[in-house]
Parts: C-alpha cells; sequence; structure tokens
C-alpha cells in the first residue's frame, strides 16, 4: 500500500480511503474543478496507532511521495518562501461522522512564508489572517505549537487526524451511531484554496435540493471572505445563495450546473461544500445530503419523476421511520429553521405540542382547568406524577432514558414527550410558553405553527406507497 493519488481512477473504496477522500476523486475524475490531492489510506491508521501514534518510516516516505506529486503538480513546493505550497490535512472514516475528528488548514504557513505572500497577494491582511488561522487551528488539533517547519508540521497534523479516530467523541459518535470501532480514519492532503483571499472569495455549503422541505430548488448559504468551517460552525451570519449570484453570476451558473452533474452522478441530494477564490470555483466535497423526513420523502419522488433513480429505488431511499415521521403533526421546517432551540433530549414519544412550562403536577392540573395548556417538565417522573402527566400536553425530564417511567407512561398515553435533558437544564423553562417535538426531541421557544400533514409530504408518501405495490419497472436515464 502507497499513497493514493486522487481522480486517477474513477472510484475508491471508503473504507480504505475515506468518504471525503473519495468524493474528491468522484469530483476530479469527472474532471470538475478540485484542487489536487492524495491519500494515506485507512489502513495506515492501525500501524500508526501501534506506533504509539507516530507515523512509521514507511509511511512517511509514502507523505513524501505525495508531496512531490502535489508539488510537480501545482508548481509550489511546501516551505519555499518564493512560490509556496500550502495543504490541508483532513480525516476521513467510511462513514461520515460530522465535526468528529479533526482538520489541520493552512499548513505550510510561517513567519517568512507570511512576509511573501503579503508581498505577491499585496494583501498583508490576508497573510496575517491565513497565518492566525493556521497557528490556532494546529495548536487546537495537535496540542502543541507549530515547529515552524512545514514539512515536520505536516507530520504532526497527520499523527493528529490519525489518532482523532479513537478520541472520546469519536468513539462516543461511533458506540451511539452502532458504528465499528474497526477501520480507522484516512489522512487526505489536499492543497489549499482560499476563501479568506479578496473581496471575489469566499466560502459555502449548497443543497442540490432543500433538506428541510424536500422543494427541487437548491439550497444553501455563502460567506464571503470565510474559509472552512466558518459556514457550518454557525459562528458567522451567511448569505443566501442569491448574493453569490449578484457578485459573481458566473460563478453562481458554474455551480448550479455542477450540483445537478454531481446530482445525477450520485443518484441522490447531495451536500456541497465549496470555495471561491479570486473569483474562481472550487469543490471541496460531496456527500449525499442529510434531510429531515419530510424532504426525504419528497426528493425520492422527484428524484425518479426525473428520472435520475428508479421507482423501487424511490421507495428503497425513504426508510419507514422517515414516512412515519413526515405523516405526523410536524413542526413546519421553515420556522424550525428560524426557532430558538431552548434544550434538547432523548425523543421519548413522538408528537409536537405547544404549552406553559409547570414543574408540579398540581400546577399542571390547576391550569389545565383553567383551560391553559401546559407541558410538565420534572427531573424525572413516578407514578405518582400520572395525574399531572395524564392532562398534560407534553413531558420533558432532565434525566432518564428510553425506558423511564416518563417515557413508558407517555407512549401509553400518546402524549409527546422528552427524556434526559440534563440536570437543571429545564429550571430556566418554568414558566414560559415552549413547543416541544417529541420526535426529534428538542424543545423551542414561543409557539410554533405545524406543517400541513395533508400537503406535500402526505402526497409523496401516498406515491412512494403506489410504487411499492408495482412490479420493478426502469426509466429512462
Amino acid at each position: 500500500m502507497t499513497f493514493i493519488w486522487l481522480g486517477d481512477a474513477p472510484d475508491l473504496d471508503p473504507a480504505l480511503v475515506g468518504g471525503k477522500a473519495r468524493s474528491i476523486n468522484r469530483m476530479r475524475a469527472l474532471g470538475m474543478p478540485v484542487p489536487p490531492a492524495f491519500v494515506l489510506s485507512t489502513a495506515f491508521c492501525a500501524e500508526v496507532s501501534a506506533n504509539n501514534g507516530r507515523l512509521t518510516d514507511r509511511i512517511m516516505q509514502h507523505m513524501s511521495d505525495g508531496i512531490d506529486r502535489l508539488q510537480a503538480e501545482t508548481g509550489r513546493r511546501l516551505g519555499c518562501d518564493t512560490a509556496p505550497l500550502f495543504v490541508s490535512v483532513r480525516s476521513g472514516g467510511a462513514q461520515s461522522m460530522p465535526g468528529m475528528m479533526d482538520t489541520v488548514l493552512n499548513l505550510g504557513m510561517n513567519t517568512d512564508v507570511e512576509r511573501r505572500v503579503a508581498e505577491y497577494s499585496g494583501s498583508p491582511d490576508f497573510a496575517a489572517d491565513t497565518h492566525r488561522r493556521f497557528v490556532e487551528q494546529f495548536s487546537r488539533v495537535v496540542g502543541t505549537e507549530a515547529t515552524g517547519v512545514p514539512w515536520d508540521d505536516l507530520i504532526l497534523a497527520a499523527e493528529a487526524v490519525f489518532a482523532s479516530w479513537n478520541s472520546p467523541r469519536a468513539r462516543s459518535y461511533r458506540a451511539h451511531h452502532d458504528i465499528s470501532h474497526e477501520g480507522g480514519t484516512a489522512v487526505t492532503v489536499q492543497a489549499m484554496v482560499f476563501g479568506n483571499y479578496d473581496e471575489n472569495s469566499g466560502t459555502g455549503v449548497l443543497f442540490s435540493r432543500n433538506p428541510l422541505t424536500g422543494d427541487p430548488a437548491p439550497y444553501g448559504e455563502w460567506l464571503p471572505g470565510g474559509q472552512g468551517e466558518d459556514v457550518v460552525s454557525g459562528r458567522f451570519d451567511a448569505l443566501h445563495l442569491e448574493e453569490l449570484e449578484k457578485l459573481l453570476p458566473e460563478v453562481h451558473a458554474q455551480l448550479m450546473a455542477a450540483s445537478e452533474a454531481l446530482e445525477r452522478h450520485g443518484r441522490d441530494a447531495q451536500d456541497i461544500e465549496f470555495t471561491v477564490e479570486n473569483g474562481r470555483l472550487w469543490l471541496l466535497q460531496t456527500r449525499a445530503a442529510k434531510r429531515s423526513p419530510q424532504a426525504a420523502v419528497r426528493i425520492a419522488v422527484t428524484l425518479a419523476q426525473e428520472g435520475i433513480i428508479t421507482r423501487q429505488e424511490a421507495v428503497a431511499l425513504a426508510t419507514d421511520a422517515q414516512i412515519a415521521a413526515a405523516t405526523a403533526p410536524h413542526v413546519d421546517p421553515v420556522a424550525r429553521r428560524d426557532a430558538t432551540l431552548v434544550a434538547s433530549g432523548l425523543p421519548a414519544c413522538p408528537g409536537v405540542a405547544s404549552g406553559r412550562v409547570v414543574s408540579d403536577c398540581e400546577a399542571a392540573e390547576k391550569l389545565s382547568d383553567e383551560g391553559i395548556p401546559v407541558i410538565l417538565a420534572r427531573p424525572t417522573t413516578d407514578p405518582d406524577d400520572v395525574a399531572g402527566m395524564v392532562v398534560s400536553e407534553a413531558i420533558i425530564t432532565e434525566i432518564g432514558g428510553a425506558t423511564s417511567h416518563a417515557a413508558v407512561v407517555s407512549r401509553e398515553l400518546g402524549t409527546p414527550c422528552i427524556v434526559g435533558c440534563g440536570q437543571g437544564v429545564l429550571d430556566s423553562l418554568i414558566g414560559k410558553t415552549v413547543t416541544v417535538d417529541g420526535t426529534n426531541g428538542e424543545i423551542f421557544e414561543g409557539i410554533l405553527p405545524l406543517a400541513d400533514v395533508h400537503g406535500k409530504e402526505h402526497d409523496a408518501v401516498v406515491q412512494l406507497r403506489d410504487w411499492a405495490t408495482e412490479t420493478p419497472v426502469a426509466v429512462a436515464r
């Protein structure tokens, strides 16, 4: 096993290279604008772990070979202060684990390189911002200060990314989502592009279809001057993609064309990360888009109607759980996007209800008698609380799990319930009006409107059920 150059093959095994590298490879193989990259496979992860977390000489040689090809491809050199190469060092398991493992951007920067970048870009601010981002992220991910020697920093960053596979948060995520701890992460090294370069630069995320509603129109955000995780972190106020269309219409048109092509190639709605550097579009990643249950059923139907997948594939694309959730009362997805989340926990009984939060059963009974909808919030419940539970629109608890008293009784009552919100979390909600979404385990401030359960999602479910009874047929490609 050696390093794998991305774009040389039509497809790669995600178990070998990780989902991120696989998507880069696919896009480059399709001739799309993607920065060049290579990957050290997941097979190396166990080797590094067995070597006390250090890269072996063999792996370092593969890294050196990969850097040599990256330098030849870009005409730049790592650590060179005349034509410096900058790279990102990214993790990537076979299955997506958003935010669980580590990434280092802008590697290749040091004081001398910053000075040179300020000269050739004409922007000391850009050079300083890029250096600052690198220093802060390197310190956070690697746990030590950058050495100032790019090759040494690269080795340390790769070791940190391999190690992130076994970080407590990654192991907890895999356990919760029933993902195997075997396999490991790959390390992808890719030439950097800079969304913070100038006024015609930025970063963004594009969904080929609306992941909240399932509407076929593309949906996404654009952050001028942004880089890396700036958009998805939520720390910055991103703009609608219409703003990119106004600023750089040709880039926007190119992005829309790429979105359509990637959706047809992937045979599913896509979540695409992109960067614009000095007016030039670069695609960084694409993957099947996460979506609400309501969007899931609509997307499955429209993909089949447009000939991207077969009807039988559409039936398989929407799960039974998504179909059930899509046809149950649920918060309007657009209202959910703008709502304030005040607490969350484990969903114990599905459904949605709004009301005033009370902390004891006597208050629940009194207000209910007055015609005021109530939400019963308790540290936990026991049989003495049933009288208050019966009159409540929803039940929320600070502790407890799926088999707790509150969960079992609420399911028997058919009352929306969320458990395990955290000790002390609910105290600040007493007396306030909230909306409890027992399907997703979320509590929102105020009264949120419900979506029409006989709307487009219902029609899509009916269509899927009709198709499920059909003999499999092919549709035009």
